[in-house]
């Protein structure tokens, strides 16, 4: 898949982030990974993210990871485009987009560094290097300490063909709408903020149409009504799944630090697809806290 045809699929429809399986000794574990990409790829996103934020890439060693997106890209063909990821300083930045490369994915998500602050120079330089390092498009994360400018992207579209895509995690309205107007058409934009879901209808205001879905995990028949609704402007729909699930749902989110990945890995468990417990730092979600989860997942029905 060249960079222009995956642009063109992450266009056109919901984007999500697997889990990544761990067993009890909390290794990865490629058997069950393998079925859960089966599992979730006739529901209809367009592209998976493997080893990317929801699949703790944070907490991979490089070897490891390169054995998640093999398997992705194996598992998947032909099917759904896999889009594998990067980060850290540039050298290993380098390493892991080059592996994912070699592993068969259309694309990388290029994660934030990571920790050190850093000027638009510098950062503009980082993700020049990355970008130049592969034929395969990439796509930006921006998030955490890499916040980059409009300048600083449209250097970046104008030196490097295969940048492809800005995801955004910040919510920076101002900064949204300046590197909209700025690139255009040029780069493919996503929304990429914890449960997306609720922030949708304003990013698609600002210009920016698809984003990823933590919760396509483990309500993927919810999470594509969602979508699908949202794109026709089912504004009835929407409101409906908001209430009843989404804001419910962030409210038990918000009761602990890094919750985001954990109760998604709770809820792929509740419905039958455990993927393992997270890896520290992070920890699983409370008894009573699986317990609301649960709640909100039988009430959607059969998935």
């Amino acid at each position: 898949m060249t960079p222009n045809e995956l642009k063109t699929a992450l266009s056109t429809g919901l984007l999500s982030f697997p889990l990544t399986d761990f067993d009890a000794e909390l290794r990865f574990a490629p058997k069950p990974y393998a079925a859960r990409l089966e599992w979730l790829m006739p529901y209809g996103a367009s592209v998976l993210f493997a080893a990317g934020g929801m699949g703790e890439f944070f907490s991979l060693e490089p070897g490891e990871y390169a054995d998640v997106v093999k398997v992705a890209a194996a598992t998947c063909g032909q099917r759904t485009p896999i889009v594998g990821a990067s980060g850290g300083g540039t050298t290993l930045a380098i390493q892991y987009a080059q592996a994912t490369e070699r592993s068969g994915a259309a694309g990388i998500l290029l994660m934030p560094h990571y920790l050190t602050e850093a000027g638009q120079e510098g950062l503009v330089a980082h993700i020049e290097a990355v970008c130049k390092s592969v034929k395969i498009g990439v796509i930006v994360y921006n998030r955490g300490a890499c916040k980059l400018t409009a300048e600083s992207v449209a250097q970046l579209a104008e030196r490097c063909p295969n940048l492809i895509g800005f995801k955004d995690g910040l919510g920076d309205i101002e900064r949204i709408v300046q590197i909209r107007r700025r690139l255009g058409d040029r780069l493919v934009y996503i929304g990429g903020m914890p449960t997306h879901e609720i922030y949708a209808q304003a990013y698609q205001a600002l210009g920016v149409p698809t984003y990823s879905s933590a919760v396509f995990n483990f309500i993927p028949r919810t999470a594509i009504e969602f979508y699908k609704a949202y794109a026709k402007g089912d504004s009835a729909t929407v409101n409906r799944l908001l209430d009843e699930f989404f804001l419910p749902y962030i409210e038990i989110r918000n009761q602990g630090a890094g919750y985001a990945v954990s109760i998604v890995k709770a809820g792929a468990a509740l419905v039958g697809h455990g993927a393992g417990s997270v890896r520290p730092p992070l920890s699983d979600l409370k008894p009573q806290q699986r317990e609301q989860l649960k709640l909100l997942i039988d009430r959607l029905g059969a998935q």
